[in-house]
């Protein structure tokens, strides 16, 4: 619940060991021997412990009906306990000069196969392979890929924030000059805003004026933005542990017709594909509902990136809303909604919202206006 400051209460010890026990059910279910969950995303979920990934071994070990242990080099062990979830795992250190693999071992089905965090050193999982030869690994988004997906209401309740306060950042930055100023100087601006409108991370800050914005991925560079530029902006961080991630295309001054055409088309494929969104339905649906608007009107060639992807204690992660993902849309489930075009050595359009699977449809988490904005 959020308290009187706007600042969400923190997770407890009783929240992470709810997640960790749900883990390692559903890895059973899924007929793996257990889950090795490696520094990042996956272990800050599970436990709020955020150590720096190193040569050194952390890893989570979980497994049904056996008690979660954290095995952790000895000079950071202090740190690993004063974790908000550490009161519901057990602690294994080992120092320096000993085989954290052996250490590890005894915990281990040396026959299992195991789920392990897609960012897990390799050096990490060939000392696993070596220590236990009979063991084999799958990663945990193609073994899980629902793992994070569903959130809970305390989790929603940070993505709604850190989504108005996305919203906030762009209400803020149509009002800057845009013409005569480089695209670094307002992807600094978009930072400024997220940080200011409560960020502690600043994931992104895509700036993609007049040619650039044909890059989806494009980064801000020294390109003065001029008078009848499209301009794409997409930004997004983290704020209360749990992302934000949207899209708005402006221009500078009046748009040209074909400018304003696509510019409407994409904005009703993105319309198509937010009311794709229902529980029950598939992730790929999203995407061929989105897509299809886009084909029809000639510029299918033009959309070359997936309409969505999960959103969560990160901006990018399962599921993805792609054809061919068949997995199905569950309450609580959030994700981007984000078709696009993009015409080659001219412009681009991407018009983007976070979406949540309710009970009966979906609701979007970003609210600001979807026209095409007009900026100086």
């Amino acid at each position: 619940m959020t308290g009187t400051t706007g600042t969400p209460a923190p997770f407890t010890a009783d929240d992470y060991k709810a997640r960790m026990d749900r883990a390692a059910a559903t890895a059973a279910d899924a007929g793996l021997a257990g889950l090795l969950v490696a520094p990042g995303p996956d272990l800050v979920w599970l436990t709020g412990y955020q150590p720096v990934a190193t040569e050194r071994l952390t890893v989570l070990v979980l497994a049904a009906g056996q008690e979660p242990v954290l095995v952790v080099p000895t000079l950071e062990a202090p740190d690993a306990e004063r974790a908000a979830g550490a009161g519901a795992l057990a602690l294994r250190d080992w120092t320096d000069g000993k085989d954290p693999y052996a250490t590890t071992a005894p915990l281990l089905d040396v026959d299992g196969r195991f789920g392990i965090s897609d960012n897990s050193w390799a050096m990490h999982l060939l000392g696993f392979q070596n220590e236990l030869p009979n063991t084999s690994y799958v990663s945990l988004t193609e073994a899980l890929p629902m793992l994070r997906a569903v959130k809970d209401a305390a989790e929603l309740e940070r993505l709604t924030a850190a989504g108005a306060a996305a919203d906030s950042t762009y209400e803020e930055i149509k009002k800057v000059p845009f013409a005569g100023r480089k695209e670094t100087d307002v992807a600094a601006d978009l930072a400024d805003l997220l940080q200011r409108f409560g960020h502690s991370q600043v994931d992104f800050t895509i700036v993609g004026s007049g040619p650039n914005g044909a890059n989806p991925h494009h980064e801000a560079g020294d390109r003065v933005i001029g008078h009848g530029d499209m301009v794409v902006l997409d930004f997004g961080g983290l704020m209360h542990g749990y992302g934000s991630d949207t899209s708005r295309t402006v221009h500078v001054g009046e748009p040209g017709a074909e400018e304003q055409k696509v510019h409407d088309i994409v904005r009703e494929a993105q319309e198509a594909g937010c009311r794709a969104v229902r529980p029950g339905g598939a992730c790929q649906d999203v995407d061929r509902a989105a897509r299809a608007v886009i084909t029809d009107a000639g510029y299918g060639e033009y959309f070359i990136h997936r309409t969505g992807h999960g959103i969560g204690v990160t901006t990018h992660e399962p599921p993805y809303m792609i054809e061919g993902e068949e997995l199905p849309l569950v309450p609580g489930m959030c994700f981007s909604v984000e078709p696009g075009i993009y015409l080659p050595g001219r412009f681009g359009v991407r018009i983007e919202d976070i979406v949540t699977v309710t009970d009966d449809g979906v609701r979007r988490l970003n609210s600001t206006p979807r026209e095409l904005a007009i900026v100086n």
